[in-house]
């Protein structure tokens, strides 16, 4: 038997990535077997096997896929020596906003996971890995907000850990109303002035100072 090179199994794993993205799109995460993404990807159960260990794994790694550039571009954020990280933040928000939703590939595996992904017993890793990765999400944006009040662009009294939350919410609902909603939430018209109404809730509420108390 030919050993397969390290490029073959590659196109493959791609191949079985892209068949995972389109069933379950279509057919809901729950209801989506590795017979199915096996049959769209023309490939056998054992080849998905040689990959992933179970639907979940290839879950994760379909979502991470289109998870690390995002990532790459908040880490951008958090160089203490930006003179304008909020700037930069606010760059990175509407750029995500608009990406997401305008990006074929990446709005398909969102809408997955916002309306198509139920996690139940099977899934429990894909919801922990979810978790993880909004926390780990969340503590970067912090950063770059803490970053911000240094830079006194946010003010010094701002309780980053509550910003952080209300932002954070703030966003990801716009971001699935856009999804649900595009004839509502257009991105390209409405992106800026959302995440800027975002933003000024940072700078001017008083319920979101320090001093308000935990």
């Amino acid at each position: 038997m030919v050993r397969r090179t390290k490029e073959e199994a590659q196109a493959t794993r791609n191949k079985v990535l892209d068949a995972a993205e389109h069933v379950f799109y279509e057919k809901g995460v729950s209801r989506t077997t590795l017979a199915d993404i096996a049959q769209a990807a023309g490939v056998t159960r054992g080849a998905i096997y040689w990959h992933f260990t179970n639907k979940s794994d290839l879950f994760n790694a379909m979502f991470d896929r289109s998870l690390l550039p995002l990532d790459e571009l908040v880490e951008s954020t958090l160089d203490g020596k930006k003179t304008d990280p909020l700037a930069r933040l606010r760059e990175l928000f509407i750029w995500c906003m608009c990406n997401i939703t305008t990006d074929e590939q990446r709005r398909r595996v969102f809408d997955i996971l916002f309306m198509k992904c139920e996690f139940v017993e099977e899934m429990g890793p894909v919801r922990e890995r979810h978790q993880n990765n909004m926390r780990d999400g969340m503590e970067r944006i912090e950063r770059a907000l803490r970053n911000a009040v240094e830079k006194q662009q946010l003010p010094a009294a701002l309780d980053t850990r509550r910003a952080v939350i209300i932002l954070h919410c703030m966003f990801t609902g716009i971001l699935h109303d856009s999804l649900m909603l595009p004839d509502i939430v257009h991105p390209e018209r409405d992106a800026e002035a959302l995440i800027d109404a975002c933003f000024d809730a940072l700078r001017y509420s008083p319920a979101l100072l320090a001093t308000r108390g935990a």
